[in-house]
């Protein structure tokens, strides 16, 4: 009888992983096909990157750049852990999201590039531009590589595939669809993402609910402290996050990228605030998944499997359509991700230094020849990284990095005495110090000097220093006065 209870047992879960398997592989092929059927609007090279895009549009390819993998595995995972107070990283987002729209969208259309580099260039020089291209590369390969991390974690759990079978199927398949449509197939295959994602977060929230007696059970089966605290991640964490959010939506070539192709400044505003609506709230639902697997699987192993292992005990046509809209939010982040990194290569090194005649025709094959191969990156550092750090540490840091380069902007933009060269090696020593922060905790477990001294403030304090001293230092500015 045992025997055959496990074997009936056995087959459910078998049955359960072919149907949530089938549908996210019909739900994956229909997102190739939107991607592939956009490519005839992508025939030049500044269609690919985008231009004159609406406000639908401008939402959809932005909100890519804050709803991924990060905002679904990356905050059930804290939910998990922690509880309600991971939310503040889509919060934080949107919040970011508010003061590039009020502060710095119509300044960064008016200087007539498609790439925050390009706006670095305007104010700091083109060698400035040329190191801000690399680092800001780097963190869309980091971000990007998170992103793939999450995918791998869900075709493991859910599809009862090898991680790296998962990885590469998956990377494979986001590769193609954004290498044929460019910002027109990231735009059409997003509005299908939001659609999935919210709706199917909400279903998965009502199904839980029920399945775990109502959410009012989770005050009395979790501790206030930390679920239910604003700051159970910790203050600092949260203030670092808010800081990096703010200052690296200023400087997120992929969630700005849509911005600067909107059709006027007006739309570009509309749609930054529209974007942020749309993304400040979606962390809350997804903490709250985290928490209620808490409940249900109190003494999982892995919190980045808690999603995932929560969505296993649902339906299986419930679960296989939830789990389609965690793809979804995978998708919707990582294709801006790998565009931004081909649009940089291309405008900032290819174009502005290598070759500025190039014709559009090799300007739209070296823009996609990039593309490709960002994502190919992505998908080798996924494969050699799956078993490091938390997925949102990871993009944090890059919004640390990102954050820090928009601190030597603004001295650009506001101070006067800012050196070009100063600046060159401002970023570099801001990168440096980013790298050393966080190899130091991953070695040690802690930050180099106070716990809660984190990689944003590290990075932060020493753009500011940095530039300040290097300017000095290496003063080329004509207006200096001694």
């Amino acid at each position: 009888m045992i025997g055959y209870s496990r074997n009936l047992y056995h087959e459910n879960t078998v049955n359960i992983m072919s149907i949530q398997l089938l549908i996210i592989i019909l739900y994956f092929l229909l997102t190739i096909i939107i991607g592939i059927f956009a490519k005839r609007g992508s025939t030049s090279s500044s269609s690919f990157h985008g231009a004159g895009l609406g406000v639908l549009m401008c939402v959809a390819a932005g909100t890519g750049e804050w709803l991924g993998g990060t905002s679904t595995s990356g905050i059930s995972e804290y939910g998990f852990s922690a509880g309600i107070s991971g939310a503040w990283y889509t919060v934080a987002n949107g919040i970011g999201i508010i003061v590039l729209a009020i502060f710095f969208a119509k300044l960064y259309r008016s200087l007539g590039t498609v790439t925050v580099p390009g706006i670095i260039e305007k104010y700091l020089g083109v060698k400035s531009r040329v190191v801000a291209s690399l680092l800001l590369t780097f963190v869309m390969i980091a971000v990007g590589t998170a992103q793939i991390i999450a995918a791998g974690t869900l075709g493991v759990t859910v599809l009862g595939l090898n991680f790296k079978t998962a990885v590469i199927i998956m990377g494979l398949g986001f590769i193609i669809y954004t290498l044929a449509g460019g910002m027109n197939a990231i735009g059409y295959t997003n509005i299908l993402h939001l659609f999935c994602m919210y709706g199917g977060t909400v279903v998965a929230l009502c199904c839980v609910g029920r399945f775990i007696g109502g959410f009012s059970s989770l005050a009395g089966a979790l501790p206030a402290d930390p679920y239910f605290q604003v700051s159970g991640i910790g203050w600092p964490k949260v203030s670092s996050w808010i800081i990096a959010s703010i200052l690296g939506a200023c400087t997120a070539q992929a969630g700005i990228q849509p911005i600067l192709a909107a059709k006027d400044v007006n739309v570009a505003r509309k749609a930054a605030f529209i974007t942020a609506l749309i993304v400040a709230p979606f962390g809350i639902l997804t903490a709250l998944l985290g928490m209620a697997a808490k409940v249900t699987f109190p003494n999982l192993s892995d919190a980045k499997l808690a999603l995932p292992t929560l969505l296993m005990e649902l339906n299986p046509v419930i679960g296989g359509l939830v789990m389609a809209s965690i793809f979804a939010a995978v998708l919707s982040t990582i294709s801006p991700i790998i565009l931004a990194s081909g649009t940089m290569f291309t405008k900032d090194i290819y174009q502005r230094i290598f070759k500025p005649q190039a014709s559009d025709r090799e300007i739209l094959f070296i823009s996609r020849l990039s593309t490709g191969l960002a994502g190919v990156f992505c998908v080798l550092l996924a494969l050699m990284l799956a078993s490091g750090t938390t997925i949102l540490d990871m993009v944090y840091f890059a919004y640390s990095l990102r954050g820090a380069l928009f601190v030597v902007l603004l001295f650009g933009i506001y101070w006067r005495f800012t050196s070009q060269r100063g600046s060159v090696w401002a970023m570099i020593a801001t990168g440096s110090i980013g790298l050393f922060w966080v190899a130091y905790k991953a070695n040690t477990g802690n930050y180099p000097i106070s716990p809660v001294f984190t990689e944003t403030y590290a990075s932060v304090i020493c753009a500011t220093l940095a530039t300040i001293i290097f300017s000095y230092i290496l003063p080329d500015n004509p207006n200096r006065t001694q």
